[in-house]
């Protein structure tokens, strides 16, 4: 059995194929096939309010690839949800028509809130010290998931409109990183120690260059070494001499300045940085829609 997941974010378009694994009472994935399409949808949504007729074009060309995908792998599910960009395009909702007219793809629209959600069904949590508090990070192209943890709980989970691509085209806006501020301030002055979790392209890179060893947290002082050393750097040597894709050479750096902005706010000292991200999450909502409704049966 395969199921498929499809996130359509503001930096950058992904698709999960993955293999069902029934164990007993416990299902659980593998991953099969991972593609990422640098589409950029943010830069027209935030700028313009629209997804421009280009980029519509380029993302139901990615939708036929997908279901094509699909359809050769034998997927027996899927779900495909798309984020920031197509939230604040106004022009969104048509293209999700337009999409499932030409591409034969169901698409929904989600808000901040699910998205989080979405994210954390990855059961983290599950593999935490119950012991200790968290402040759960996913940075993306046009948003910002917080969420904190404690005693395997969540506390306190919100989306704000702060992210890699917003910030390069200059539209954060003061007043939402003062109420994340105000939000991390509020959730963590309780606990006298945070531990953080980070998901996202950017971090999962971050650690990589950070070469730390697996399930080693990320400390605040290397991440904030391995900001300066790639700002040190122009955006052409980011590319050319660290060897850095295109899509990735940019948006690094302001995700750099998110994570260590907050890290600083909630006094965090080290960052866990697990493999998964919003395509694990909708993989985790499938089983967990089919399989509770095969128990219940």
């Amino acid at each position: 059995m395969r199921y498929a997941a499809i996130d359509i974010g503001s930096n950058a378009v992904r698709l999960l194929i993955a293999d069902i694994v029934e164990n007993d009472q416990s299902v659980s994935f593998k991953k099969n096939t991972l593609i990422r399409v640098p589409l950029r949808l943010g830069d027209d949504a935030f700028l313009d309010q629209q997804i421009s007729d280009k980029k519509t074009a380029e993302l139901i060309k990615t939708m036929q690839a997908f279901k094509n995908l699909m359809d050769v792998y034998k997927v027996t599910d899927y779900l495909a949800y798309a984020t920031s960009a197509m939230r604040e395009a106004l022009n969104g909702p048509s293209l999700v028509i337009k999409i499932k007219q030409e591409a034969g793809i169901n698409i929904e629209i989600v808000h901040g809130e699910k998205e989080a959600n979405i994210i954390y069904s990855n059961h983290i949590e599950q593999s935490l010290d119950k012991n200790k508090n968290y402040l759960y990070i996913d940075v993306g192209g046009g948003s910002t998931e917080l969420s904190i943890f404690s005693e395997n709980k969540i506390i306190a989970s919100h989306s704000f409109n702060i992210g890699t691509i917003r910030i390069l085209d200059n539209q954060d806006k003061e007043e939402t990183w003062n109420e994340m501020h105000d939000f991390v301030k509020e959730h963590t002055r309780t606990y006298k120690s945070i531990i953080g979790i980070g998901t996202g392209g950017n971090i999962n890179k971050l650690f990589k260059l950070s070469e730390e060893k697996e399930n080693v947290p990320l400390s605040f002082a290397k991440l904030k070494s391995l900001y300066n050393y790639l700002n040190s750097f122009s955006l052409k040597d980011r590319i050319n001499v660290l060897g850095l894709n295109n899509d990735r050479a940019d948006v690094i750096i302001p995700a750099c300045e998110i994570y260590i902005t907050l890290m600083k706010w909630a006094a965090i000292k080290n960052i866990y940085v697990p493999k998964v991200g919003m395509v694990d999450g909708i993989i985790q909502t499938l089983i967990d829609k089919n399989f509770k409704t095969k128990l219940l049966q």
